[in-house]
C-alpha cells in the first residue's frame, strides 16, 4: 500500500479546518455512568492474533480512572471514567481483581464489557491488555507511583498491551519496559491521515507526532498497536474505505505490529449531532465487511524486519449495526472473525434476507 496520506479525492467542506471547542463536545454529552473506583468496569476474555492463523487467549480489563486530558469528537470513552484524578493504589487493587476471575468469554450483547459475560471451560490467559479509556502514561489517569505494582501484578503473562496518545510517549514509557517481564505494547488512536479531518477530531497530534511516537517505540524495543477509524466526519460516506485503507498503509509503514480497525460509533452527543447536519454517516455492516475484504492480508510490511502488520476489524456490537438481521448477523461476523485471524481473505457469506441491499 502506498503512503497517500497527503492526496485527497475527496475533501470536506470549507469550515473543515474550524476545530470544535471541547466544551462544545461535553456540553453534547449525555450523563456519565456510575462505576466503582475500586473496580474495573469490565474484565472479559478473547483470543488475540499473535500471527496470521495463530491466537493467544487474552485477559482483557477496562480500568477505572480518571478521564482523558483529550476531548475527541468522537469519543465515548469518558462515559466510565472518574471525573477527577485516580486514586493512588486502586489500580493495582483493580488488576489483582481482575486477575483472581476466572476465564470469561465476553458475548455479542455486552457493551462496554457493563454486561456479565458467560462463563467458558476455564482457560489460561497468556497476554493481558489493560485498557483504561485514558492515557498509560498520564500521571493523572495512572499514578506513577503505581505503575512498578502494576508490573509486578502482569509479570507473569508474556505480553501487556496498555493505551497511549502518541504525543505522551515519553521517557515514562521506557521505565515501565524496564520493569516489566512481559513484552509490551503500546495501543495508540491514530484515527485518520485525512489532516483535515484529524485536526478537527480534537486529537491534539499530528501524522509526525504518530510517526515520531513509533519511532521511540521502536528504538525501545517496544511493540505499537493503531487504531484507525472507518467512517470519518466531514468526509463522503463514499469514501471511506478509501480513508481507513490510506490509514491502515500509514501505520504499516512506521513499523505498527497490529493495526485495529474500529467502525466509528455514534452515542456520545456530538457525532449525533453532525448526523443530524448532515456531516457523518455511521458505517453499516456492509461498509465494515468491504474494509476487511479490502484491507485484511493486503497489509504492507512493517520496517522492524519481515514483520508484516497485522490487520483486523473490529467486531465490538456488530450485531447492532445497521445491514444485518437475526438471519444473517452471525454468519457474517464469524466469517470476518475467521479472516481476523487467519489473516486471509474469505468468501461472503450467501444471505437471501436483505440486508446486502
Amino acid at each position: 500500500m502506498p503512503d497517500t496520506a497527503h492526496t485527497s479525492s475527496t475533501s470536506p467542506p470549507r469550515d473543515a479546518d474550524a476545530v470544535i471547542p471541547a466544551r462544545n463536545v461535553r456540553m453534547r454529552r449525555g450523563p456519565r455512568a456510575i462505576v466503582d473506583p475500586v473496580l474495573p468496569v469490565g474484565v472479559w476474555d478473547e483470543m488475540e492474533i499473535e500471527r496470521p492463523g495463530v491466537a493467544v487467549p487474552t485477559r482483557v480489563v477496562i480500568l477505572t480512572g480518571a478521564e482523558c486530558r483529550y476531548t475527541c469528537v468522537m469519543c465515548d470513552l469518558w462515559r466510565h471514567t472518574l471525573p477527577g484524578p485516580t486514586a493512588r493504589g486502586a489500580l493495582p487493587t483493580q488488576i489483582r481483581d481482575a486477575l483472581d476471575r476466572p476465564w470469561r468469554a465476553r458475548s455479542e450483547g455486552d457493551t462496554g464489557g457493563i454486561d456479565r459475560p458467560a462463563p467458558t471451560e476455564p482457560h489460561g490467559a497468556r497476554w493481558i491488555k489493560l485498557y483504561n479509556g485514558s492515557n498509560f502514561f498520564d500521571p493523572r489517569s495512572v499514578p506513577t507511583d503505581d505503575l512498578p505494582a502494576i508490573a509486578d501484578l502482569v509479570g507473569g503473562f508474556g505480553r501487556v498491551v496498555v493505551e497511549n496518545h502518541p504525543c505522551l510517549t515519553d521517557d515514562a514509557v521506557a521505565r515501565f519496559r524496564d520493569r516489566c517481564r512481559p513484552r509490551l505494547e503500546v495501543a495508540m488512536g491514530l484515527e485518520t491521515v485525512h489532516e483535515g479531518v484529524l485536526a478537527r477530531l480534537g486529537k491534539q497530534m499530528t501524522l509526525d507526532d504518530f510517526a515520531a511516537a513509533c519511532q521511540r517505540l521502536r528504538a525501545w524495543g517496544i511493540d505499537s498497536r493503531a487504531f484507525v477509524l472507518l467512517g470519518l466526519p466531514w468526509v463522503d460516506p463514499a469514501a471511506a474505505v478509501e480513508w481507513c485503507g490510506r490509514a491502515v498503509a500509514f501505520a504499516a509503514a512506521h513499523g505498527v505490529r497490529h493495526v485495529s480497525i474500529v467502525p466509528t460509533r455514534p452515542g456520545n452527543g456530538m457525532l449525533d449531532a453532525l448526523a443530524e447536519q448532515g456531516r457523518f454517516a455511521t458505517p453499516n455492516a456492509a461498509l465494515v465487511e468491504q474494509a476487511a475484504d479490502s484491507f485484511v492480508d493486503r497489509s504492507a510490511k512493517a520496517m522492524h524486519g519481515a514483520e508484516r502488520t497485522l490487520v483486523t476489524v473490529d467486531l465490538w456490537d456488530f450485531g447492532r449495526l445497521a445491514g444485518t438481521c437475526a438471519s444473517c448477523m452471525t454468519a457474517r461476523r464469524d466469517r470476518l472473525g475467521r479472516m481476523n485471524l487467519a489473516q486471509r481473505p474469505e468468501s461472503r457469506v450467501p444471505i437471501d434476507c436483505g440486508c446486502s441491499v
